[in-house]
């Protein structure tokens, strides 16, 4: 939420040519510097990854339905799974929010006419182009069968797919996520708007600052881990290979330094999304900004020290696994932090719900079972019998889709006014919506006791006395597919039919509903500044909500 009175943004009426129509060739696009139009690229980008991604879990779900590998040979399967992680989370989950929703509104919210620069940014898009393409190349020539953790030896010794090209294009692309956070920092601390304080920032924009320092810091470590990898495939010298004299829980060291901040880059974006969301549509200050804003930063620092708790079961000191036992509870503390002040900010609001609101409390209520399994996880004793188990698939779904994916559709919903002018359907927004939320807890709660029963995952077959609880998953799976493809229909007829959003549909406060739906290419006609906090939406700024709502729908109907 912009934590701010009054806002002197110097907009003088409804500016005739904007981001959109301001050029319509290819060229225009391809060569812009405006990071509006780049955040429209990697949104059509990063929606054909999660299509594709969304495909190979359908493959997975329906194998699973019964018992035998009826459908996908267990080689394929093993390729099928492989490859649905990779795409969902090197090329969907970690630059989703940041790549889309941040480009196009982090310069906007502190005032900014861009990002500082926007030529990296650019160049940023085509490294995520280019990454994207070699590895979707090598998946359809041949395939990855490791595991999206490449863990060794199947990395090094038993493959013969292509895991090379594939560990090039996410080698590459790592350098687009280290380029973005750097272009994030940098315009936080040098291009705010005359007033924009540190602590009159929106928590959208803490979040992704947070994430940004876990990109700059994480995701080189990744990137000599595919390098080291690379080294001993070609040149058989021993880094990893108990063969030749590697160590193959080194890599698995590396891997998950990176691998657990790169959690956090994928959660903390969506939950500055949804700070936003709780507080602007229960028409309320957040409560504890400033304990939101610090613990994301706590959760991006503790999220290095963390990386042990995925290797309890690899051999790694007693001793260890209980400082990493312990870190792991404590690093639940930022996080439940902001559940609290979430719960409180809702409590006695003017609660509307709203299609963007209905994500928020189900971020809420699915990212609270994602959180308290995890404590599971993180229990020394407990998670001997669940490693590798379908409670793991469980949880880390209910964090990352339950999580990060929910908080993206409730940020398209809210800022798809601001980003195209136009308005959508909040009928079938609402009925998508609920749709998502029953089908994610019907395809991914059965397997909470799958996994505690002791299914494996990664398993094209499994004991017939299960098959009961995967029917309900891959029906669960059908239900969430449905929900997920719905938006797809009516946020693309809202484009075409669309009725007029004005230039704040929801009423709120906040730099980005103080300019044009959709902005200028400069953002604003002159330079915003922010004048006064505790902004108490419209109380003490004169403005009505029930006119001014009654104002911005007439506008909309017009």
């Amino acid at each position: 939420m912009q934590n701010v009175d009054a806002i002197e943004s110097g907009i003088s009426g409804q500016p005739k040519v904007n981001y959109l129509t301001n050029g319509f060739t290819l060229k225009s696009w391809l060569l812009t510097k405006d990071h509006k139009r780049i955040a429209i690229m990697y949104l059509i980008t990063i929606s054909l990854f999660f299509l594709a991604g969304g495909l190979y879990a359908s493959a997975i779900r329906l194998e699973l339905l019964t018992p035998e590998t009826d459908l996908l040979t267990s080689a394929t399967y093993n390729k099928v799974f492989t490859q649905h992680g990779i795409l969902m989370i090197f090329f969907f989950l970690i630059p989703s929010i940041p790549a889309v929703l941040g480009n196009f509104l982090l310069p906007i919210m502190i005032g900014a006419k861009d990002l500082a620069l926007p030529r990296v940014n650019l160049l940023s898009l085509y490294i995520y182009w280019v990454g994207g393409l070699l590895t979707v190349y090598a998946l359809l020539q041949g395939g990855v069968d490791t595991g999206w953790t490449f863990y060794t030896p199947y990395s090094t010794t038993f493959s013969n797919s292509y895991v090379m090209a594939v560990g090039l294009g996410i080698f590459i692309n790592g350098f687009s996520s280290i380029l973005t956070g750097l272009n994030f920092i940098v315009t936080i601390h040098t291009m705010r708007a005359p007033g924009m304080t540190w602590f009159r920032l929106p928590l959208f924009v803490w979040a992704n600052y947070a994430t940004s320092l876990v990109m700059i810091l994480g995701t080189p470590v990744v990137a000599i881990t595919v390098l080291l990898l690379a080294i001993e495939r070609t040149v058989k010298v021993g880094i990893f290979d108990p063969s030749i004299g590697g160590d193959p829980i080194l890599f698995q060291h590396l891997f998950w330094f990176y691998s657990h901040p790169a959690v956090y880059i994928m959660i903390l974006p969506g939950m500055g999304v949804i700070s936003e969301l709780i507080s602007n549509f229960s028409r309320k200050k957040i409560f504890g900004y400033e304990f939101i804003a610090f613990s994301s930063i706590a959760i991006a620092v503790f999220g290095f020290l963390v990386w042990g708790h995925h290797m309890f079961v690899s051999g790694q000191s007693i001793y260890a696994g209980l400082v990493f036992s312990f870190l792991t509870m404590v690093v639940a503390v930022p996080s439940a932090i902001k559940m609290f002040n979430w719960t409180a900010t809702l409590y006695k609001g003017s609660v509307s719900y709203d299609t963007p609101m209905l994500y928020a409390l189900g971020f809420m209520g699915l990212f609270l079972i994602g959180g308290l399994t995890g404590l599971f996880l993180g229990s020394v004793g407990l998670t001997v019998h669940l490693t590798d188990t379908y409670f793991v698939v469980a949880h880390f779904h209910y964090v990352m889709v339950g999580g990060q994916v929910i908080a993206y559709l409730g940020g398209i919903h809210y800022w798809w006014p601001k980003m195209t002018g136009k308005m959508y359907s909040e009928f079938w927004g609402k009925i998508s919506a609920m749709l998502v939320f029953i089908g994610f807890n019907l395809t991914f709660f059965p397997q909470f006791i799958l996994g505690y029963q002791g299914m494996p995952r990664r398993y094209a077959s499994y004991p017939p006395e299960l098959q009961v609880l995967n029917i309900f998953s891959t029906a669960g799976a059908s239900v969430l597919g449905v929900g997920l493809l719905m938006p797809v229909v009516y946020l693309g007829h809202s484009l075409i039919k669309g009725k007029p959003a004005g230039d704040n549909p929801w009423m709120l406060p906040g730099l980005e509903w103080r300019t044009s739906s959709p902005p200028p290419t400069e953002n604003f006609e002159k330079m915003p500044v922010v004048t006064w906090e505790a902004y108490e939406f419209g109380e003490e700024s004169g403005l009505d909500l029930e006119s001014a709502r009654s104002r911005n729908s007439a506008a909309v109907v017009s």
